[in-house]
């Protein structure tokens, strides 16, 4: 087997700094050699460097790695491209110092990043298709408008509260209510045109998102979504957004073995911490994906209301188009999410948070299922009235 010489990367939009590393595995000490950094030029440096060991070390091979970060994949790519093997390591996986770092550099971290590359104390980051990373980016582009929505919206109410005026409706953001907002009147002509200024954001932002909610239906038509889209849109609570957040997000389902690793990977499993005999468990542990960790416990909260068993007029119109396998699936989750969000909430008083949590998880199990094919030994789904009405009763 040919000597693998790992190459530990601490990347940085300003510097890179690289640590060469030739484990011994027993038969002679770690063999750290040319570290050096640049400053500029960063990929080519790299390209020349590793093109340089391989004159001087005969018969190796190369792996570069670093840490996952703001540059994304970019250098993953480019190197890739030049034909040097390099993987991108999940940072919250990688075997480090406990008890805090008392001296810290780029130089270290160089060394540390080389080591854990060496010694396959880390996760490898999934690297996304090209077409995957931009309908990614279109996704999240949309949250960041629906975020300063929510903040110019917050801002209007602040404003009028702070002059005194109280809307007259019994909810905002009704077409009652921006007509009596749009109607106020100001003596200072500065105040009249910052309310105008608010409520010109507010329709731009409205008119933008609706734009943009537009394009992602037809993204979501596309060949390569179009199909587990709609079986995703059989899930009560998940819709087109939804849908395709979660199959960009992650692009291949089957990188998961099993469901439970999927609902890990999204941080939705409890935590745990115990020490000799005692026992202790925690809140979620709220690691990996956060973006679809939110969204599907939004989702989650939509089993509070509606009878347990009911078709939607969604499913309805996806049962005639999907295999009856996929929608029998799809209705057993929903009967049972649902059930189970209406005992937590109703019959063991817990917080509806905590129950959209866990009807979170076992929904994130079921999106798994459905993508991956696991359901080909869905049981029974009752079929006659009094059959739903028992599990309404509980």
């Amino acid at each position: 087997m040919n000597r693998i010489v790992y190459i530990g990367m601490d990347v940085h939009t300003s510097n890179y700094t690289l640590c060469s590393l030739d484990p011994g595995y027993g038969v002679k000490k770690d063999n750290y050699f040319a570290e050096v950094q640049f400053t500029n030029n960063f990929v080519t440096n790299v390209v020349n460097y590793v093109s340089n060991l391989k004159k001087k070390l005969k018969d190796c091979e190369f792996v570069c790695g670093y840490e996952a970060g703001c540059l994304g994949y970019s250098t993953y790519k480019d190197l890739t491209k030049a034909g040097i093997k390099c993987v991108i390591m999940a940072p919250s996986t990688m075997a480090v110092q406990k008890g805090g770092k008392k001296v810290k550099n780029d130089r270290r971290d160089a060394r540390v990043i080389a080591q854990c590359l060496a010694y396959q104390t880390y996760k490898e980051v999934y690297v996304l298709s090209e077409h995957d990373e931009a309908v990614r980016g279109y996704l999240r582009m949309r949250d960041s408008h629906k975020k300063e929505l929510k903040r110019i919206k917050q801002q209007i109410i602040a404003f009028c509260t702070g002059h005194g005026l109280f809307s007259p409706t019994k909810s905002n953001w009704t077409v009652a209510h921006l007509k009596w907002l749009k109607g106020l009147k100001f003596n200072d002509p500065v105040e009249q045109e910052i309310i105008n200024e608010y409520l010109s954001s507010y329709t731009y932002l409205c008119d933008k998102i609706k734009a943009m909610d537009v394009r992602i239906e037809v993204l979501a038509s596309e060949k390569q979504y179009c199909e587990n889209v709609k079986k995703l849109r059989c899930i009560k609570g998940i819709e087109t957004n939804v849908a395709l957040t979660l199959l960009a997000e992650i692009g291949d389902f089957n990188r998961f073995s099993k469901p439970t690793d999927f609902a890990a990977y999204l941080g939705l499993i409890p935590g745990e911490q115990s020490s000799g005999d005692k026992v202790r468990g925690t809140g979620i542990t709220k690691a990996g994906n956060s973006t679809l960790r939110q969204k599907l416990t939004e989702a989650a909260k939509g089993y509070w209301r509606g009878r347990i068993g009911m078709k939607s007029a969604t499913f309805k119109k996806f049962e005639k188009e999907l295999p009856k396998e996929v929608t029998e699936y799809a209705l057993k989750a929903n009967t049972r999410l649902q059930r189970k969000f209406f005992n937590m909430t109703h019959v063991k008083g817990k917080n509806m948070n905590v129950a959209a949590s866990a009807c979170a998880r076992e929904m994130a199990c079921f999106v798994w299922g459905l993508i991956t094919n696991h359901y080909d030994k869905a049981p029974a789904v009752p079929k006659t009235d009094e059959e739903l009405l028992d599990l309404n009763l509980g």
